[in-house]
């Protein structure tokens, strides 16, 4: 039992600690039942329309760079220096094409001049071949000639000889006919063998 000499002690409430989270319920937020409760019909809330991040962005890989679509201050350089390049590329080519024709074309005349060499030679080689071959028939045929004229010669010659040897015996034999008959004549006698000859 308390004494009068001692104070009154007064006890301060203790602070209520505010009710855990989990308590709450959350299908309905506090904002949203008081709206239910203070604001008549519900309007249905239409989130903000975010606005969309690229794909490219969103999925970079580093082995695949995606090109990006604003231009760049090198991309003219780089257009003019690769049609400089692909000038200079097709002059090369082009020379290369000029030079590996020039050398065809001139191994090609140089061939057709061996072979107009090579066709000539031949036909001179044939040619003197032929002259010495002419010029051999022909001393041939010279030779041949001069002993065909010799030998007409010795033909003629011999001709000649039977021609006078034959003239020379009709004419001895035509002598003797005519000495025969005139030394008839003289003795006044006929030839016997004449006259069996002429009368038989």
């Amino acid at each position: 039992m308390a004494t009068a000499a001692e104070p009154a002690v007064v006890e301060k409430p203790a602070a209520v600690p505010p009710p855990p989270a989990a308590v709450m319920k959350p299908e309905e937020p506090p904002l949203a039942s008081a709206t239910t409760h203070n604001m008549g019909p519900v309007k249905e809330v239409v989130p903000p329309v975010l606005p969309e991040k690229p794909v490219a962005a969103a999925h970079k890989n580093p082995d695949h760079p995606q090109l990006s679509t604003a231009p760049k201050p090198s991309l003219d350089r780089d257009i003019a220096l690769a049609k400089i390049e692909d000038e200079k590329r097709t002059s090369f080519i082009k020379a290369w094409e000029e030079s590996e024709k020039s050398k065809v074309e001139n191994k090609a005349q140089k061939q057709l001049a061996e072979v107009l060499s090579w066709e000539n030679t031949k036909k001179a080689s044939f040619e003197a071949k032929l002259k010495k071959v002419e010029e051999e028939l022909e001393k041939k045929k010279a030779e041949y000639a001069e002993k065909m004229k010799n030998k007409a010669a010795l033909v003629h010659k011999e001709a000649e000889e039977k021609r006078s040897v034959a003239v020379s015996k009709r004419n001895q034999e035509i002598l003797k006919i005519e000495e025969a008959a005139a030394k008839l004549r003289a003795s006044g006698q006929v030839p016997k063998k004449a006259l069996l000859g002429c009368l038989g």
